[in-house]
């Protein structure tokens, strides 16, 4: 068996500081939302994170979160979506040429007999198709279910990835939003509402229920084929922070995106909160207040076409996270099966 050697490239107790390197490198590149783009308060945000918390919901010991969603039912339902067998991967191919928006490439170091290979992987940013575990983010120093942030050590986060042994097999549910407004991609800083969301659900005709991975496309990939890439901390297309009600009320297992999730913009479409919170606030509150982990980065190029060829918009789910104790996530290649 090949040694493997995965080196994250933050971990909960290095995030603030993670950020403050990335804010400070990306304000020669920062991308100011839309005019007209709504913006929220402080305070307003503090509600809806409040608002939609699953703390307690499946118990004061929980380490699952909204993954409680999938159900034995769920699992079965998401099985019976499978009638061609064609799968397709969600996961960009990891490269080792350093970019703007790759700045820790991946290594692979062969062994002197060629058949071992170590690796070297720094996942957590705007590059690797990675998994977020429910100790990946914090707000007011608590954890997803308040688990308090000082209980996570050098030794690895509180409620980390090994809680996803399992695997997750599930609904997914693509939604295209270039494809919705008949364009090939979304422009940086642009940001996705609750009212567009459900407009590709009728023009789809598919709808986000309980238990579901829902997966975003910007058309990242696409953008970054056309005009070369770009740095994206600051600067990304994504959900608006408010789209977190709606994902609350529709019960989403998962979110994945081909960027963050949310849209990323300088200044943030939050006013008056930490410049963490402001950069990621999607993330804030979909990990640490409904303990709904993400998949960032993910690849959905191919799953769009091959999605727009069946004209099936919903496929079968799975993800298989590295069980790393105390992880704060990990690369991974998430597959859909049609």
């Amino acid at each position: 068996m090949s040694p493997v050697k995965y080196v994250a490239a933050a971990t909960v107790l290095l995030f603030s500081t993670t950020i403050g390197v990335r804010i400070a490198h990306t304000q020669d590149n920062a991308g100011a939302p839309p005019p007209g783009t709504p913006t929220m308060t402080a305070e307003e945000f503090d509600k809806m994170y409040k608002d939609v918390s699953n703390w307690g919901r499946w118990g004061k010991d929980d380490k699952l979160g909204a993954l409680n969603l999938i159900t034995d039912a769920k699992r079965k339902q998401a099985a019976a979506l499978v009638k061609t067998g064609i799968n397709v991967s969600m996961t960009h191919t990891l490269l080792t040429e350093k970019t703007i928006d790759n700045p820790n490439p991946f290594e692979l170091k062969m062994g002197p007999s060629f058949r071992v290979d170590t690796w070297a992987v720094a996942y957590h940013g705007a590059f690797v198709t990675h998994f977020d575990s429910l100790c990946h983010f914090a707000y007011q120093d608590k954890l997803y279910n308040g688990i308090p942030l000082s209980d996570s050590n050098e030794h690895g986060c509180a409620n980390g990835v090994e809680h996803f042994k399992n695997g997750i097999i599930t609904r997914g549910v693509l939604i295209d939003i270039p494809r919705l407004k008949g364009i090939p991609y979304l422009e940086p800083a642009t940001t996705v509402s609750i009212g567009e969301i459900e407009a590709w659900e009728k023009k789809a005709g598919v709808k986000v229920s309980p238990g579901d991975a829902v997966i975003l496309r910007t058309g990242r990939w696409a953008r970054r084929e056309k005009v070369g890439p770009w740095r994206m901390f600051g600067n990304a297309a994504g959900f608006h922070p408010t789209v977190a009600r709606w994902l609350r009320a529709r019960d989403a297992a998962l979110v994945g995106a081909d960027t963050t999730a949310e849209a990323q913009t300088t200044p943030s479409v939050v006013l008056g909160v930490p410049m963490n919170i402001g950069l990621q606030p999607l993330h804030t509150v979909l990990i640490s207040s409904m303990g709904v982990p993400l998949i960032d980065d993910v690849d959905p190029e191919s799953l769009a076409d091959t999605a727009a060829r069946l004209n099936r918009w919903e496929f079968m789910f799975i993800v298989a996270p590295l069980p790393v104790p105390g992880g704060t996530g990990g690369p991974v290649n998430a597959v859909a099966v049609f």
